[in-house]
């Protein structure tokens, strides 16, 4: 793509705040440094300096939906306040080509006293519609929001949601190039959430979409790029799925405290204790008699994996298995089976916990599980250095679309809400599912029968 197609660029971007200690200081910071400067004497400082951006560089292309993922406080409502104009830069430039349309904190560009339906005019209007485009939107407007009689009532009657939901409609409609989302989505009902994921998706087929969530899955699943903020600064910009892993790690790090804390490492490529050898298939005759064809090639598990984690254990080896623990190559949709996972202790481990998830080709969680949940029937047994560890997770196989899959593994020490992640592997195993009888949907059950009848 050429520079053309560049529709938001950032470059060098910084947003510098001024902090005071007390009304005075504020007073004095104002007047002071004047005075100073006709007598021709250096002026005090009577305020501290907190950037809340720095040094920020990026540009989104025409069609891209750009990802935005950080903790609170990292900057990414400053950033999106400056990308739309309602802040002022203290260093850097900020160029957008196009309509933008913006959702950002809960109820601004509304007046609470007015009603709902004059705050789709003025909401309208102050994003770059005409009173005549408005009118011819009006009702569409409406029926998005779906906030029924409480139009005609001032929007500080509203609870969050409804205002979410009269926020939403007026910006899906105003015919932007470019729509910025942050968060907006976080506060609606399960139903109108979903039918702004269907606007969206629509939306991305032509325009430009900058979305900001907490949610990891959702920022893999929308968008193609994304950046990463800390502290101010960008940490990481890149595919939307290597970001969004990025920060899991850091995630798992930066919330352990500092007292105590052994030494971050990521896990190096191991070795599996056990040699590796490609499973030949025994089972073509029942696959062949199998009446729901979902076929699953398995592939090898890969001890190269990229993966992060403190050490203190590590994943040896997983392979799918059948009843007669068989390893497999080829899984059908629906069979009983087993995930065995195999682990080597580094350190004593006093709780092990150990997962995973199946993953779609977007990063997407489709189903997983962990040991914790029969830990909390039976005490987990602590796991001593240079011990090993194996798991079996037996469940039936989900009927997948067709398509690539992986699958992650986790071990880590602790409890679910308090632990350490030793080893987390991404992608350990993959999966494809070459032909199925589910369509229109990742996962599937098997349809037995359709029934059609007329009256």
């Amino acid at each position: 793509m050429s520079s053309e197609d560049v529709v938001i660029r950032v470059s060098g971007l910084g947003k510098r705040h001024e902090i005071y200690d007390c009304p005075d200081d504020r007073l004095k910071q104002f007047i002071y440094p004047k005075l100073a400067k006709l007598i021709g004497k250096k002026a005090g400082q009577y305020c501290r300096e907190f950037w809340a951006l720095r040094d920020i560089s990026f540009e989104v292309r025409k069609g891209e939906t750009l990802g935005i993922i950080g903790r609170n406080g990292s900057g990414k409502s400053t950033l999106l306040q400056l990308i739309c104009g309602t802040l002022a830069p203290t260093e850097g430039i900020v160029e957008v080509k196009g309509r933008l349309a913006a959702l950002l904190e809960l109820g601004s560009g509304f007046n609470p006293e007015f009603t709902g339906r004059e705050n789709i005019y003025l909401n309208a209007a102050v994003l770059g519609l005409s009173r005549e485009e408005i009118d011819s939107k009006y009702e569409e407007i409406i029926v998005f929001a779906d906030i029924g009689d409480f139009i005609d009532q001032p929007i500080k009657t509203y609870s969050s949601g409804m205002v979410v939901r009269l926020a939403f409609a007026v910006v899906a409609h105003v015919d932007a190039d470019i729509l910025v989302i942050d968060e907006a989505l976080a506060v609606g009902d399960v139903f109108f959430v979903q039918k702004c994921i269907r606007f969206l998706r629509k939306f991305m087929e032509y325009g430009t979409l900058i979305f900001v969530s907490h949610d990891i899955n959702s920022i893999k699943s929308l968008c193609h790029e994304a950046i990463w903020l800390e502290s101010g600064n960008l940490r990481k910009a890149g595919g939307a799925k290597e970001v969004s892993e990025k920060y899991l790690e850091s995630s798992h790090f930066d919330n352990f405290p500092k007292d105590g804390e052994p030494s971050v490492q990521l896990i190096k490529p191991i070795e599996a204790f056990e040699t590796q050898k490609i499973f030949k298939d025994q089972r073509t005759e029942y696959l062949n008699l199998s009446n729901i064809r979902n076929d699953i090639q398995v592939f090898l598990w890969n001890p190269q994996a990229n993966s992060f984690g403190f050490g203190g254990a590590t994943i040896c080896l997983v392979h799918f298995q059948d009843g007669d623990n068989i390893p497999l190559s080829w899984i059908v949709g629906g069979e009983r089976i087993s995930l065995l996972v195999e682990i080597t202790a580094n350190a004593d481990l006093s709780s092990p916990i150990v997962g995973f998830f199946i993953k779609d080709k977007m990063g997407q969680y489709l189903i997983g599980d962990n040991t914790w949940l029969m830990a909390s029937d039976f005490l987990p047994k602590p796991l001593k250095a240079s011990g090993k560890m194996r798991v079996e997770f037996v469940f039936f196989m989900p009927f997948l679309a067709p398509g690539d899959y992986s699958i992650d593994l986790a071990i880590a020490d602790g409890t679910p809400t308090n632990h350490i992640q030793h080893h987390w592997v991404y992608d350990a195993l993959t999966i494809k599912s070459t032909s199925s009888s589910v369509s229109g949907s990742l996962i599937g059950i098997p349809m037995e029968k359709i029934e059609i009848s007329y009256y």
